[in-house]
């Protein structure tokens, strides 16, 4: 009997680490949290979004979309055109637009696909690709860059 109390004492201690150590944030997660709240301190407006369909991002399921890192800035006074492209080797394939922008030259890795309309310009991106957050300077100025084409 004088066991038994022990026993029982440990397996309350393990469970209630065990319930303790599973709500700890991975550092992936850490990671993308802090990138994005970095984002948004530069004036970019990180969001998660449903992939659409013209960005050939795979399905996460045979019956559901893949959720995908959605980075834009916002140009109050801009009137920009229509334009979607798909990054396919580091270059843009125009799915609706302008042709000036075919063959633009991408350097940032991790890009899916770029959407610019009325006064947005917007890329659908892997975070995973730069979890130190070292591209978002670049992201910014690619994006106000194609604004100015």
């Amino acid at each position: 009997m004088e066991n038994t109390g022990i026993w029982v004492a440990v397996v309350i201690v393990i469970f209630v680490m065990g319930s303790i150590l599973g709500l700890r944030v991975s550092p992936r997660e850490k990671a993308i949290g802090m990138m994005r709240d970095q984002a948004r301190k530069m004036g970019l407006h990180p969001r998660l979004v449903v992939a659409p369909d013209w960005t050939k991002i795979p399905m996460a399921t045979e019956n559901r979309a893949s959720m995908v890192a959605y980075y834009s800035v916002l140009l109050p006074e801009a009137r920009l055109p229509l334009m979607r492209a798909r990054i396919v080797d580091q270059k843009f394939e125009i799915v609706h637009g302008d042709d000036k922008f075919k063959d633009f030259p991408i350097a940032l890795k991790g890009i899916y696909a770029i959407d610019m309309q009325a006064n947005c310009v917007g890329m659908f991106w892997d975070e995973e690709a730069d979890l130190r957050a070292t591209q978002l300077e670049d992201i910014k100025a690619l994006l106000h860059a194609l604004a100015e084409l």
